[in-house]
């Protein structure tokens, strides 16, 4: 089915589960280790902990586990076709649960509070308060910031830094210098507002940085725990039971149980349980869960069914002929898992930047205490020591990463907060990173431009007959089916009934009597005394009522058009055509338009006709040359791919289980928040409506947030630039240093809180325009 699921002949594919990644350079490092056996290429992918490694013939899977471990991670194979691990385990940092992440992250926030208020505020500040303070913050900076701990031993034994590093030297160093002043002067803090101006305590320090960068990597934990809900939730789309017969008698088993040659009973309204073709029955199948397509499949016998579908109306006889992992719905589940896998890797940019900085930082201090010593020359008492000691901690001081630590989690807290308001919902921080460069989108058609749903678009009587007698009469009869086409027509005949000009009867349609209903056919009955067929064509020919060539002409029209055309027959004349279309939402020509001025190509992609999908392209303002007509799930994957090895950067907007893998594997993900739960968790952005213009707003609303963050994190280093070289010439009284970090801090607060009014004047104005609208709005009779 994918194009994916092929490798080299000789070779095989093996998926493995990494713990103890934390950063773009693991992800390196990993990479360069495996790459080194022979043959061997590895995708390693961050956020879901995995590689997906391709393996020649003669490279066991102990090989590539030893080859992880040896890089200082640990890794085993994944079973076939299953979901990315939740979480791992609790020794390593990068995969901490959410859940396990929580009380590190309550007990830093319970204790850091009154650390921070008893530092800060002298007028709560209490005889030998310094002690309490330390005592509150030990918990902190030990237990809480354990992961950070964890994390930067494990990267030293590699001789790596990361932001890990930094955050665990300049805890430990606030901590620890704060302690050696105490334990140096046990009185300083005996007479509240009187300590020695010369040193000074960072217990609030240590504290504070540990609770907000646990609050980052709780939001993280949160959002990479829904990597493998995806395919969790594309797997749940399949029936659990099945009704099979055997021996001639019918039987329910587990789906599971399912074997290729199993004949299955399928009842209206029931899923199909498997891939399969008809040997008895007719019916409509609603595919719609499966292909996003809003049009029921007519089946019948020799009819190829796929499972998780929906049987519409009549009884259906099923022998199975894909079943397990060899079904579509498996494959797809492949297809999601092998395009999420193959992204390629997020390399955040504090990342980064500290992967420089953190050694810059630890040789500044060291010459700092060298030099210090060096200039200062021998001294009895020890006092020079201290200085230069003091010097160099007081640059560890300056860079403890307070104003860092809150760049990115109070931008994306804000960010994520206000597109919440607006039915936005950002997955977590590399999203933003992949709007900014996202130069195409892919805008599935049904679901997502169009409403998906089938209605009656246009009415065409025949000579002898009047448009409302033959939309009446055919609503009468097919209101007596079940059928999602019989639902559009008699919907319009009822609302017809309500506006009509004549008797006005509320819309309630007259009764019929003597109903039948063919499956795949029409329906037929006696509606006020006269006998009324509503159905295609072909089944009308067959019950002895031909159309004449201009009746055929303006069939063939409809159809052409891209409409799902009924005729209807009354007293065996032919009365007229009903068409139906799944017709464009409003403002998606708005939205389309907004889109390309983001600077964005709209692509229209849909499994669809040519016909179909040019008349909506053409509807919403998209080129001819942008739409991908009849295109099916894998291809969809296909098509983004093809637009990626251009050189596109491809967003990817849809709401079907058919777009789920697509989403994955563009760029950047953007779910409608009316389609289904596996197209929402394969997607980076979500917006919870189905108006097109929230992709664009979200779109925006990305790339605003990342630039904020950028410019937090431009102001921390910064603040990191100015304070080092202060401190290392020993012209930084500590007190000032702290002052300095928090005023870092608040401004970077107050930067990440001006995203509250995003889009607030825009939506103000389409208030207004929205009441002006209404204000001009005709009477339609």
């Amino acid at each position: 089915m994918s194009q994916e699921l092929l490798h080299p002949p000789g070779t095989r594919v093996v998926e493995l589960d990494i713990e103890g990644m934390t950063c773009a350079s693991c992800v390196n490092r990993v990479e360069k280790k495996l790459g080194k056996l022979e043959g061997v290429a590895a995708t390693v992918n961050l956020p879901l902990e995995s590689a997906y490694v391709t393996v020649p013939e003669g490279i066991t899977d102990e090989q590539l586990t030893a080859t992880v471990e040896a890089a200082g991670y640990k890794a085993k194979v994944r079973p076939q076709h299953t979901p990315a691990p939740e979480t791992g385990p609790a020794d390593q940092p990068a995969a901490i649960p959410a859940s396990r992440l929580r009380p590190r992250l309550v007990l830093a926030a319970i204790l850091t509070v009154p650390v921070f208020l008893v530092s800060m505020v002298p007028a709560l500040q209490f005889p030998n308060w310094g002690w309490v303070a330390a005592v509150l913050a030990l918990p902190v900076v030990t237990w809480a910031a354990w992961p950070f701990h964890r994390a930067a031993a494990i990267n030293a034994r590699h001789l790596a830094s990361t932001m890990d590093t930094l955050v665990s030297l300049g805890v430990a160093a606030a901590y620890l210098f704060s302690a050696w002043q105490l334990l140096a002067d046990p009185g300083m803090t005996a007479h509240p507002g009187m300590e020695d101006m010369s040193g000074g305590l960072y217990f609030e320090v240590a504290s504070v940085v540990t609770a907000f960068l646990l609050l980052g990597r709780y939001l993280e934990a949160n959002a990479k725990k829904k990597a493998g809900d995806a395919l969790q939730a594309l797997l749940n789309l399949g029936a659990k039971d099945a009704t099979v017969l055997r021996n001639g008698s019918e039987q329910k088993i587990p789906a599971e149980r399912l074997r290729v040659g199993d004949v299955l009973v399928v009842r209206p309204g029931e899923k199909i349980a498997t891939d399969g073709v008809v040997v008895d029955g007719a019916s409509a199948v609603d595919a719609s869960l499966v292909t996003g397509e809003s049009v029921p499949v007519e089946v019948g016998p020799d009819s190829r069914v796929t499972g998780a579908t929906i049987n519409t109306s009549g009884r259906l006889l099923v022998r199975a002929t894909r079943v397990g992992s060899e079904t579509t719905l498996a494959q797809m589940a492949r297809l999601v898992s092998q395009a999420q896998t193959g992204k390629a890797p997020i390399a955040r940019l504090a990342d980064r930047i500290s992967a420089v900085f953190v050694p810059v930082v630890l040789g500044i201090a060291a010459l700092t205490f060298v030099l210090w010593l060096l200039l200062a020359g021998p001294d009895a008492d020890g006092g020079h020591l201290r200085q230069a000691f003091t010097a160099a901690v007081a640059v560890l001081v300056i860079a403890c990463p307070c104003a860092l630590g809150l760049a990115t989690p109070v931008g994306l807290l804000t960010g994520t907060g206000r597109g919440a308001q607006l039915g936005i919902l950002i997955k977590g921080p590399q999203v933003l990173e992949d709007t900014r460069t996202v130069d195409t989108i892919l805008l599935d058609k049904t679901g997502t431009v169009t409403t998906g749903v089938l209605a009656v678009d246009a009415m065409s009587a025949f000579s002898g007959f009047h448009d409302r007698e033959v939309l009446r009469l055919a609503g009468a009869v097919e209101a007596a089916s079940e059928h999602p086409v019989a639902h559009a027509i008699a919907a319009a005949a009822a609302s017809a009934a309500r506006s009509g000009d004549a008797v006005n009867d509320g819309g309630i349609l007259p009764q019929v009597q003597d109903f039948a209903s063919a499956p795949g056919g029409g329906v037929s009955g006696t509606v006020e005394g006269r006998h009324v067929m509503a159905g295609r064509s072909g089944w009308l020919l067959g019950n002895g009522i031909a159309l004449d060539a201009s009746q055929q002409a303006q069939l063939a029209a409809a159809e052409e058009g891209g409409a799902t055309a009924i005729c209807v027959a009354v007293d065996g004349t032919p009365g007229g055509i009903i068409s139906l279309r799944d017709t464009v939402k409003e403002g998606s020509a708005d939205a389309v338009a907004r889109l390309k001025g983001l600077g964005l190509r709209p692509i229209l992609l849909t499994g669809d006709n040519a016909a179909v999908a040019a008349r909506v392209a053409a509807a919403v303002g998209i080129a001819p040359g942008d739409v991908y007509a009849g295109v099916l799930p894998e291809g969809k994957v296909e098509a983004v791919r093809t637009l990626q090895a251009g050189g596109a950067t491809v967003a990817m907007a849809g709401d079907g289980v058919n777009d789920a893998a697509a989403l994955a594997q563009a760029d950047l993900g953007i779910a409608m928040g009316s389609g289904t739960d596996v197209a929402i968790e394969a997607a980076d952005l979500t917006v919870m409506g189905s108006d097109l213009a929230q992709v664009a707003q979200a779109i925006e609303l990305s790339r605003r947030t990342l630039s904020t963050i950028k410019t937090n994190l431009f102001w921390a280093f910064f603040y990191n630039a100015v304070g080092i070289p202060v401190a290392a010439l020993g012209l930084l009284n500590p007190m000032i240093a702290g002052a300095a970090m928090a005023a870092s801090s608040v401004l970077v607060v107050t930067n990440s809180l001006r995203l509250r009014s995003f889009g607030r004047h825009q939506s103000q104005a389409q208030a207004k325009g929205a009441r002006s609208r209404t204000r001009v709005r005709p009477h339609r009779t």
